[in-house]
């Protein structure tokens, strides 16, 4: 009676079945996996912020730029003069505008690119301040354009930026910038009331992982399920028993 399961037509039905669900199992341990990646790398974020602030140059002491990302640190030096920067495009808190940056000139030479904060609408940035400085921040790796996305061109004069981008901020100082930017969360002297700092990124936000996994194991089940009434519905059909439910128009071709 079940001969007809080892027909070609059929033969095609199963592998085509088999692979849908491969396929799909596959895609449902994919989403996964993002899943747990993104879950480690909030929980990962979380502990860095959550650390103590440090000295610049220890937590630098520490690990390279991916090592020390999010860490709250301090830093002690000069703005460098005649050289900032406008963040454009940016929006923050609902609100459109531009980011404040400026390099920092430490104590060993080396500049330190900060960016100072979020300035609303098209209120002019606030000019840095003067003198010594010490500011407390996030560290952060360098910012690259996207596929798609327009860099800055490095080898220009800059003062409109997209993103902060070290590489291309690089040649704008006859000094060395340090491989990590700052976020900058308070200043002393203080930052204008105009100036917010640079909000902490969304980590609840990104592609529902988790219920995308459960939405491909649903159809790998569908899938087996609809195998399944098909060859019912064939043995039914050669046992002379009437159709009870009309199946999809690719379950009929094979079953026919």
């Amino acid at each position: 009676m079940y001969r007809f399961l080892l027909t070609p037509k059929w033969i095609g039905f199963h592998l085509l079945c088999i692979a849908a669900i491969a396929g799909m199992v596959w895609a449902g341990f994919w989403q996964l996996g993002r899943y747990q990646d993104r879950q480690d790398f909030k929980r990962e974020v979380q502990q860095r912020t959550d650390a103590p602030i440090d000295q610049y140059d220890t937590v630098m002491a520490s690990g390279g730029p991916g090592d020390v990302e999010w860490r709250r640190v301090e830093a002690t030096g000069t703005y460098v003069p005649n050289t900032a920067f406008e963040v454009v495009n940016v929006s923050q808190d609902g609100s459109s505008g531009h980011d404040a940056v400026n390099g920092l000139l430490l104590a060993d030479g080396s500049v330190l690119i900060v960016n100072r904060g979020f300035v609303a609408g098209a209120t002019p940035l606030p000019d840095a301040p003067t003198g010594e400085v010490v500011v407390v921040g996030r560290l952060r790796q360098s910012q690259r354009a996207s596929i798609g996305q327009t860099g800055d061109d490095g080898s220009q004069q800059l003062t409109q930026i997209r993103r902060v981008d070290l590489a291309a901020l690089t040649p704008q100082f006859d000094q060395p910038v340090q491989p990590v930017f700052l976020d900058m969360l308070e200043s002393d002297p203080a930052e204008p009331a105009s100036i917010a700092p640079v909000a902490f990124p969304d980590l609840e936000g990104g592609p529902p992982h988790l219920s995308y996994t459960f939405q491909w194991f649903i159809f790998s089940i569908a899938v087996a399920v609809g195998w399944v009434l098909a060859v019912r519905k064939s043995v039914n059909e050669r046992k002379g028993k009437p159709k009870k439910r009309k199946l999809p128009p690719i379950a009929e071709h094979y079953a026919s």
